[in-house]
């Protein structure tokens, strides 16, 4: 049987790895400090230094260890070159659009937010959202390589674009974040539900023992996510875990859409489909048993049809105590119950998710550089050229 062996430019590849993934962590080093955390020869480590270095990745800082007298020989310390770039984390939600700049290290340099008005309008919205960008990256010119946006609506998986269902209380569906960044960001823009990044969160808390889970926000707007395997679910369109109108128990005991529950309640905002976070949280125990038979009825088919190991409740209202015990309690009761959790997560669970999916895919990219034809002109000026990330909304 004959051995292939590794080519030298693979090799290659994965020494500049190790070296980038390294100081990701540890954000300066020599390249004896990188070749005792590696477990890589120091000639190895030093011509990977090199490499990078040329490529404009790594920048010697200009501090040096004390060396000399019996110490060794004196040591430069390296580190990520401004080129590398940042990325963005973005939320849009109905109290307004945040956006936070990371870098590879995972520290955030900034973060402005932008209050939306209600009713919110997509044109709006799309102008709050440049100015966030604006600021977030006139700091410190560093390039903005990626952004990873979570939406307070459905989201069309094809191309980022939010979509507009009946009964959606907040955007009307005419956003584009796709469109809007593009200009501002020298690579993909990454859009997805909020649900959907809350459940990656709860996910990335636990990864040994969330494989299996289904995750229900409970706030002005109703959500759910599936993951499975691991994996987050978002269906053919992506609006896989659009729950307002799943079928289940009313106030009186008969069959109604989820939505309509909280008109019977009187629980909506005035005008509008949107649930009023206060009044549930005052709501008398009858209507609270009521609230938490409807929330149950949603939970049976959610687990009928997609088999979850457990159900983590999140959101404004769902995570309140008295409101979680009334569903546990209803759900019990039901043919088909899984264990009901509240969510770990409550202090902006979805912009927590997004964050590290910006981070995990600034590295990658950051580690995909090495490798590219790209001159060394085009790394030191990314948002002029599209380094082949792509435009669209990934899955």
């Amino acid at each position: 049987m004959t051995t292939v062996k590794p080519s030298l430019e693979l090799l290659r590849s994965l020494t500049d790895e190790h070296v980038l993934r390294e100081l990701m962590r540890a954000r300066r080093l020599t390249r004896a400090n990188l070749a005792a955390r590696s477990g890589l020869s120091k000639p190895t480590v030093g011509e990977s230094v090199r490499r990078l270095t040329e490529a404009g990745l790594l920048v010697d800082t200009g501090e040096r260890t004390p060396g000399g007298r019996g110490r060794g020989r004196v040591g430069s310390y390296y580190a990520l070159a401004d080129t590398v770039g940042t990325a963005l984390a973005i939320s849009i939600a109905p109290d307004g659009v945040v956006v936070e700049r990371v870098d590879a290290h995972g520290d955030i340099l900034g973060r402005t937010r932008h209050d939306i008005s209600r009713p919110a309008r997509a044109e709006q919205v799309a102008a709050a959202l440049r100015r966030a960008v604006d600021q977030a990256g006139e700091s410190d010119g560093k390039s903005i390589r990626l952004a990873v946006v979570s939406a307070a609506d459905p989201v069309e998986r094809a191309s980022g674009r939010l979509v507009r269902l009946p009964d959606a209380p907040f955007l009307l569906g005419e956003l584009d974040p796709v469109g809007v960044l593009t200009p501002q960001v020298a690579g993909p823009v990454i859009v997805d539900n909020d649900v959907n990044w809350a459940a990656q969160a709860e996910r990335d808390t636990d990864p040994a023992g969330l494989h299996d889970f289904a995750y229900v926000f409970l706030g002005e707007g109703l959500g759910c996510a599936i993951v499975s395997d691991g994996e987050v679910r978002r269906g053919h369109s992506g609006v896989a875990g659009e729950i307002a109108h799943l079928v289940t128990i009313g106030p009186d005991g008969q069959a109604t859409r989820f939505i309509d529950v909280f008109a019977d309640l009187d629980l909506r905002r005035a005008g509008t489909t949107a649930i009023d976070v206060d009044r549930v949280g005052r709501l008398p125990a009858t209507s609270r048993q009521a609230l938490g038979r409807a929330v149950s009825g949603v939970l049976a088919a959610v687990v009928a049809l997609a088999d979850p190991r457990l159900v983590l409740v999140g959101g404004p209202w769902g995570s309140r105590p008295a409101i979680l015990d009334a569903i546990a309690t209803e759900f019990t009761r039901m043919p088909r119950h899984v264990e009901v959790r509240p969510a770990r997560l409550t202090e902006e669970p979805s912009l927590t998710g997004a964050r590290a999916e910006a981070l995990d895919r600034l590295r990658s990219a950051i580690i995909a550089l090495p490798s590219r034809t790209a001159s060394s002109a085009d790394l030191r000026s990314p948002n002029e050229h599209d380094h082949g990330f792509g435009r669209r909304q990934e899955d």
